[in-house]
């Protein structure tokens, strides 16, 4: 498939290169000028599960899944399977090409024929993964794909990511946006989890530093439990708890440890993390949430 794809834009490449100035101009004619919020391209898709005319499948999958659509008729377009595209400029209607069959203009600089997808826009470096089976943006040459994780990482990860098996075929666990072929930009936790940028960002806003699905800390927190250690240092705890003994378990390591109890948070005596949960013992101790009000109290 890729020798085939490669082959097609090498002929489709030196057959532009033989064409006069005015010819290239008529292909390149309304380039830019037309598409949606999603894409600049030249055509817009009849969607083969409705009938129905859109910009993009992902105008398609807003207009089909907002809340004034009956649930029941709710439902994303399946990209694979557009038969039909629309030209912006002439209007004709036919079978999915790069090149329009009447005005012969140019539909897409980027044209993929396996996901059926235009863009005029180049400098995202469109590129098709045939393990992922879509395209993707960031130049080919950058990315690897993992084939435990099941989607393309940077390469600067490629020695030392952890793999998550299908790490990123769920939704996001903040937002519930399926991550996988989602538009935005997308952050690969140490724990091998994956998370909206956005999103992790406003975990952060709000002082939340562990992974909403295993809880192991998004980064490196030593900065963050030294802070903690001088906290609870000058903390002292009434005398009816100085002897007050409770077991926890270690959300970043998963050992268990028999500590001195405190009201603020409690360390692993493994790894000497914060980020631990009371398991045994009294009394409890919502540890997160206070590791989290200590944290805001000593920002910055």
């Amino acid at each position: 498939m890729e020798s085939e794809t490669v082959a097609s834009l090498s002929s489709q490449s030196s057959a532009i290169s033989e064409l006069s100035d005015e010819d290239v101009s008529a292909l390149e004619n309304g380039s830019g000028n037309y598409g949606c919020s999603h894409y600049r391209r030249r055509c817009k898709i009849r969607a083969p599960c409705c009938n129905e005319i859109f910009d993009c499948r992902h105008c398609h999958n807003e207009a089909k899944n907002s809340m004034e659509t009956d649930p029941l008729d709710q439902h994303d377009l399946p990209r694979h399977e557009v038969e039909q595209v629309i030209c912006s400029l002439c209007g004709t209607e036919q079978d999915v090409q790069q090149y329009c069959t009447s005005c012969g203009v140019c539909m897409g600089k980027y044209f993929c024929s396996t996901c059926k997808f235009f863009d005029d826009d180049t400098s995202k470096n469109q590129f098709h993964c045939n393990e992922c089976g879509i395209c993707r943006i960031g130049g080919k040459e950058n990315f690897f794909h993992c084939n435990k994780c099941e989607c393309c990482y940077s390469k600067s990860m490629e020695d030392g990511h952890q793999c998550v098996e299908r790490a990123m075929h769920h939704n996001c666990p903040v937002c519930f946006e399926f991550l996988f072929d989602s538009m935005k930009a997308i952050t690969v936790l140490r724990c091998g989890h994956t998370i909206h940028d956005e999103c992790m960002e406003e975990m952060m806003q709000h002082f939340r530093y562990s992974c909403p699905i295993c809880s192991k800390s998004i980064g490196d927190m030593s900065g963050a439990w030294e802070k903690l250690d001088k906290v609870i240092a000058s903390t002292p705890m009434p005398e009816i708890y100085l002897n007050k003994m409770v077991w926890i378990l270690c959300n970043d390591c998963g050992a268990n440890s028999n500590v001195r109890f405190h009201v603020m948070a409690h360390k692993c005596l493994s790894c000497k993390s914060y980020n631990t949960r009371q398991i045994q013992g009294e009394p409890t101790a919502p540890c997160a949430s206070r590791v989290a009000e200590t944290m805001s109290c000593h920002t910055g």
